[in-house]
């Protein structure tokens, strides 16, 4: 089932990204890995390639931790969380639930939670 097209930006907005959803908005979670609890963001999916870049490829930065593969990408400049490729990139992308534009994320309440401090990340060339 796919979900639908979005377009997400920072406060500032420097940056903007448009991706096609690989499941519907009602399906947003937020991790409770160590990284993503801090931040508080709910996060939706997309599907390698389904994520594009529209503006602000220069302001967005990259954090990396643990494992080095998972880039995380916030606006240099507002320091918005917009979105964060996964640890394999062919798992694609999570996008920041608040960031998508039109969306009130009361009306998601109450979020479920993944199992991000049980997951153990495969190394790119893990089967």
């Amino acid at each position: 089932m796919s979900g639908p097209q979005i377009t997400a930006t920072c406060h500032c907005g420097a940056v903007e990204v448009r991706a096609q959803l690989s499941e519907p908005l009602s399906n947003a979670r937020r991790c409770d890995c160590s990284f993503c609890a801090r931040r508080g963001a709910p996060v939706v999916f997309a599907d390698q390639g389904q994520l594009t870049v529209i503006r602000g490829a220069d302001a967005l930065r990259i954090y990396q931790f643990n494992t080095m593969q998972a880039e995380h990408y916030f606006c240099g400049t507002c320091g918005i969380f917009t979105h964060h490729q996964h640890d394999n990139p062919r798992d694609g992308y999570a996008i920041n639930l608040i960031c998508i534009e039109g969306v009130n994320p009361q009306d998601f309440d109450p979020l479920p939670w993944l199992d991000g401090r049980g997951y153990q990340p495969k190394i790119h060339g893990d089967t």
